[in-house]
């Protein structure tokens, strides 16, 4: 088994705070997260895709065939957006970026499975320079 990781980056904003939660429960569970005027990051977003290499052609996937698909499915909805109010597929989700991982899993599952051999590996995120996800399906 062969895999290929594609990184791309993107910034968007985000708040965590649970609605149920008084702002004083919100601010001690996810501090400055919480911030009424919402934070942003500057996210890496790694895609991995596993397969055997095509014998005519020696990739498991096009790299830039699957950069161009992340940037169509992924980026362009993303970046410089709010990921609470302007991200259809993040729509009345909890924004963490383990949730954020698992969106951008469903998004991009169906157009590299149902495309090509291969198959989605894992999604990386990387929030901050100490904090990361990892989704494996």
């Amino acid at each position: 088994m062969v895999y290929l990781t594609r990184v791309e980056h993107f910034n968007a904003a985000h708040k965590l705070a649970n609605t149920n939660w008084s702002d004083a429960e919100n601010k001690e569970v996810f501090g400055k997260c919480a911030n009424e005027n919402w934070h942003g990051h500057n996210y890496e977003l790694h895609v991995t895709v596993k397969g055997i290499p095509n014998a005519e052609t020696g990739f498991i996937y096009n790299a830039k065939t699957l950069g161009k698909l992340i940037m169509e499915v992924i980026i362009d909805k993303v970046d410089h957006r709010n990921l609470n109010l302007d991200v259809d597929f993040m729509r009345g989700k909890f924004t963490s970026a383990e949730n954020v991982a698992i969106g951008i899993w469903n998004e991009l599952q169906p157009h590299i499975e149902n495309n090509s051999d291969a198959k989605l590996h894992c999604i990386k995120l990387i929030e901050t320079s100490k904090i990361y996800v990892e989704y494996f399906g």
